[in-house]
């Protein structure tokens, strides 16, 4: 599996840990990262995990040379499984298409409720009663595609966006790597 990051990467460490056990369905033979200075780079070398930068800035708007350079890292590592956390990039339909049912990501919101941005703060304005956490396949739209699971937490009273964030956050270390770890134990990752 690879874990492709955009920050800290607290999610991608979640599933390096959970990759740990010598009967782990799973794993973490790389995490990759569109950002140089991503902070989770450090996180995957201080656990032994081999890194890789695809800087997406040189390359200006051509998201297509991108995702090639992207690809052939993925290509050169084995790469089954690609588990998307915190990968702040729109993913061209030609990249979701290479790995159609074996790209998953996980998401801050009960899909399909919130896609994209801002998602504690679009939950706290609708008045929602709870929020939380869906792992789901990748296809072509903004976190879109088939649940593959979810996890939910109450709203509190004086809940802001922060802390419904961090108590959700809680929530997606412990559903993505269940999940993650179903996935892969069903062979659903595997490439023919």
């Amino acid at each position: 599996m690879a874990v492709l990051i955009s920050g800290a990467g607290s999610n991608m460490a979640a599933l390096i840990d959970a990759a740990q056990p010598s009967d782990a369905p799973f794993e973490v033979v790389l995490v990759l990262s569109n950002k140089p200075d991503a902070g989770g780079l450090a996180v995957a070398q201080a656990r032994g995990v081999a890194t890789a930068v695809v800087d997406h800035r040189p390359l200006g708007k051509d998201r297509a040379a991108h995702e090639r350079a992207v690809q052939t890292v993925l290509e050169a590592h084995g790469v089954e499984v690609v588990a998307l956390a915190g990968y702040m990039r729109l993913l061209t339909p030609w990249l979701v298409g290479r790995w159609q049912g074996r790209m998953v990501n996980i998401h801050p919101s009960l899909l399909p409720k919130y896609p994209g941005l801002d998602t504690h703060a679009r939950a706290l304005a609708a008045g929602d009663a709870e929020a939380g956490c869906s792992v789901h396949l990748v296809a072509e739209g903004v976190d879109d595609g088939p649940l593959l699971g979810q996890s939910r937490v109450p709203v509190l009273p004086d809940d802001t966006p922060a802390s419904l964030a961090q108590r959700v956050l809680t929530a997606e270390h412990e559903l993505y790597p269940r999940v993650l770890a179903d996935f892969c134990r069903a062979g659903r990752g595997r490439t023919q």
